[in-house]
This record gives structure tokens, C-alpha cells and sequence, in this order.
């Protein structure tokens, strides 16, 4: 098996300690169904071509250049070799700025992950203290990195063996809980139904195991796919969903006769004696 291509190089950087290192991605689509775009006629394929805004004419690659407006039709072109004489640290180098606690972690921010890895065999001893010493305490530390000439930033935590690098997203990127959840009013229900609700919250509590993950989305695309190849009608759709829960009591004890249980009857309350 061919070991996946590096997307960086540089160095990890803890105080004084440095070690090379490497990242690798984590994620890949290879497996994903992807749709080309057809002529409906022709049942070719289409490309797509940037186009002078004004003249409707294509613009070859060579002739193409980034461009921030300033004011409405107003553009300042960036080259290439403006962003590269920026020479942050961050280009080369994963400094890391503070370690938080794993548990502290807001998992909204995590975005997309990374295999940190040693660059080279003499990178290896510094990289496995850094990595047990934040495995022994329970933290992750955070950086920053340029990674396809944009400054993004990082959050590196032990796994396994190595680590791995995760991209945070920005504050103001997120959009306030309290703007969503303001609205929402503290729910009255009767005790009882919340003890049914544990009772089958346990019996299909497991162990977290992606392996078992299943794209139903991806599964009913390929069926389709596969009856038009074949001729045959596709698949018949799912059902829609019933309307909401009018009887919820109801529907949670026959949910738990489904899965072989039975609700705790409640004890009757003592009968007060009359003087």
C-alpha cells in the first residue's frame, strides 16, 4: 500500500523543543460517488470556463489573477508572489502557543483532521516526548499553520501512536446558540416518561465504532444507478415520516415492548390514616 503524499512540511515547535514533521490527510472522497456535468442533448460532458465579466469571453488560466474589491468595481490584484513574500512563521512552522484540556474542547469548532506525523527517523524521539507528555496531562495544544495559502487554525492532540492535527473554525464563524436556542421553553412531562426514555437510551448504548457508519444516501444512489443500468424501475422512496408524537407515553412504552422491556410499575402511594 502506497503511503499517502505529505501536504506539509515544517517543524513542531514546543518551547526549545523542535522536531520535522509532516501532515498527511486524515480524510478521503475516493470512495463517494461523483456526478459529471452532461449536455442533455448530446449526453456529453460540459466544462466550465471563467469568463470576462463583461465581454462574456473565456479568460485562459494564465490571465487569471486574485482580486479584493476596495469599493464597488473597484479591484487591487493580488500575485502569487505577493502571498509568498508574506513569510509568516506559520509557513514553516507549527508553534505551539497554549495547551487546553481535551475535555474543554468545544467539538463545534473541529473541522477537518490531519495525521501529524515525524518528518525523518532523528525527528522521532521529540516527537514521541511532546506526544506522551500531552497524552500523560490530558491536553491538546493549539497553533496556528499556512496550509493552500491560507492561515488557518489548529488544534494537535495524541492519537494513538502519533497525532493528529485537526482545523479549527473561527468565532465568527459560528453562529450563536443563544440567537437559536432563546426561543426555546423549559418542557413539563411526567417523570415516569423520562425513566422510560433511559430504559431504552441503555439498552442500545455502545461503543463508538465508525466501521458500522452507514451512508444511506450513498446506498440509495448506488441502487438507483444500478436499475438504470439495468433498465428497471428505481427504488421505491422511503415513507414519509408520521405527523408529531400526540400520545408520547404511549409511544414510549410500545417502543419498549418492541425491544423486549417492560416499564417499572409504580408503587402505590400509602393511604393516609384518619385519626
Amino acid at each position: 500500500m502506497v503511503a499517502p503524499r505529505a501536504v506539509w512540511k515544517g517543524f513542531l515547535k514546543v518551547g526549545s523543543v523542535t522536531c520535522g514533521v509532516k501532515i498527511v490527510g486524515a480524510t478521503s472522497e475516493a470512495s463517494k460517488i461523483h456526478f459529471k456535468i452532461l449536455n442533455r442533448k448530446g449526453g456529453l460532458p460540459v466544462k466550465s470556463v471563467y469568463a470576462d465579466e463583461k465581454t462574456g469571453k473565456p479568460v485562459e488560466a494564465e490571465d487569471q489573477v486574485k482580486g479584493f474589491e476596495v469599493e464597488k468595481d473597484e479591484f487591487i490584484q493580488i500575485e502569487p508572489d505577493d502571498i509568498k513574500a508574506l513569510k509568516l512563521t506559520s509557513d514553516h512552522t507549527l508553534e505551539v502557543g497554549e495547551f487546553v484540556s481535551i475535555s474543554d474542547v468545544d467539538t463545534r469548532y473541529l473541522e477537518k483532521p490531519y495525521y501529524l506525523i515525524p518528518a525523518d527517523g532523528v525527528a522521532l524521539e521529540a516527537y514521541g516526548v511532546i506526544r506522551d507528555a500531552m497524552k500523560n496531562k490530558g491536553v491538546a495544544a493549539r497553533s496556528c499553520i499556512v496550509l493552500y495559502q491560507r492561515g488557518r487554525e489548529v488544534l494537535i492532540q495524541p492519537y494513538g501512536k502519533g497525532m493528529v492535527m485537526t482545523e479549527l473554525r473561527n468565532a465568527n464563524e459560528m453562529v450563536s446558540q443563544d440567537s437559536v436556542f432563546d426561543g426555546l421553553t423549559k418542557a413539563r412531562y411526567d417523570p415516569e416518561l423520562l425513566e422510560i426514555a433511559g430504559m431504552l437510551i441503555d439498552k442500545k448504548v455502545t461503543t463508538f465504532d465508525p466501521s458500522k457508519f452507514e451512508d444511506t444516501y450513498e446506498d440509495a444512489l448506488i441502487a438507483m444507478i444500478d436499475a438504470k443500468r439495468k433498465g428497471k424501475a428505481p427504488p421505491k422512496p422511503a415513507p414519509r415520516p408520521k405527523e408529531n408524537v400526540i400520545n408520547l407515553a404511549e409511544v414510549l412504552k410500545k417502543s419498549l415492548q418492541q425491544e423486549g422491556l417492560t416499564a417499572a410499575k409504580k408503587s402505590a402511594s400509602p393511604k393516609r390514616k384518619t385519626a
